[in-house]
């Protein structure tokens, strides 16, 4: 049976809980669409401050060399200064990278610094404004994680944070164990317990496989001491059986709960007899 994803070494990382996370980098297709959003918006601003500088009002005001001086740090601002501040203020995110689901972290999977977005923003000025983004291109084309020149000197990439909403899928008792849970005790188990085994199951294939080895035979062991009588079956596979027995026994009883609350409900919410209504 195998008990750990399969996952590529590049894209995963290990916590210090021994729990393998899946970081899934954004493809050359959503990095390069929400590049052309981002700099839409960055160039909309410029624009906006050149159509200001073009009034007559301001061309009234200023000399051909001041007004010349304003639109080249204009250039510099909407280029450089904006997008490492947007960066930076929003770990990461911008108005292109909302829009794609994506998010610039460090090559640990960490938030960026002002030096990791200044390093981007610095080299996107050749990369994509001097190249009409051919060296991006190029080089995220070439790359496993779709990193342009400024992620590589920077050590960044962008990793793509938008997953689609799974319900969590919901397993019977295993057929090894199906004679053995008509007659199994599981009634005394603590609530507590119960809910770390529950846990432990939904993340399992998260752990690495020393580690999903050793936490469920812990957790088998403590359940053991409620549980009878006791199958011969690997721990996480005892563990299984037992959640599937507990879950489905508290399911019957709810149900019968809710039937017999359905019968007294009448009785329950009526009035008694010849009792006026006011």
């Amino acid at each position: 049976m195998s008990i750990a994803p399969n996952i590529a070494e590049d894209d995963e990382l290990i916590t210090g809980e021994a729990v393998v996370l899946d970081l899934r980098p954004a493809d050359f297709i959503l990095r390069a669409a929400g590049a052309i959003i981002d700099w839409i918006a960055y160039f909309a601003v410029y624009l906006g401050v050149v159509l200001v500088l073009a009034t007559p009002l301001m061309q009234s005001l200023l000399d051909e060399a001041t007004l010349t001086a304003i639109s080249v740090i204009a250039l510099v601002l909407c280029v450089v200064a904006i997008p490492t501040t947007v960066e930076l203020l929003t770990q990461g995110r911008s108005l292109g990278k909302l829009a794609v689901g994506a998010r610039i972290v460090r090559d640990d999977g960490g938030a960026i610094g002002f030096r990791h977005a200044f390093t981007r923003s610095m080299v996107g000025l050749f990369e994509i404004l001097m190249t009409l983004g051919g060296v991006a291109t190029a080089v995220a084309l070439l790359n496993p994680r779709s990193k342009r020149l400024g992620d590589l000197i920077a050590g960044t990439y962008s990793q793509h944070e938008r997953v689609a909403k799974t319900s969590p899928p919901v397993h019977g008792v295993p057929l090894e164990l199906v004679e053995w849970s008509q007659t199994a005790d599981v009634a005394r188990m603590p609530g507590s317990l119960a809910r770390r085994i529950a846990q432990f199951l939904r993340q399992a294939r998260g752990h690495g496989a020393a580690s999903r080895i050793r936490i469920a035979r812990q957790l088998a062991s403590e359940a053991a001491r409620y549980v009878s009588p006791l199958p011969d079956v690997d721990a996480e596979l005892f563990l299984a059986g037992v959640a599937a027995v507990r879950r489905d026994r508290e399911y019957r009883a709810l149900h019968a709960e809710r039937e017999r609350l359905a019968v007294l409900d009448p009785v329950l919410q009526g009035l008694p007899h010849r009792f006026p209504e006011r």
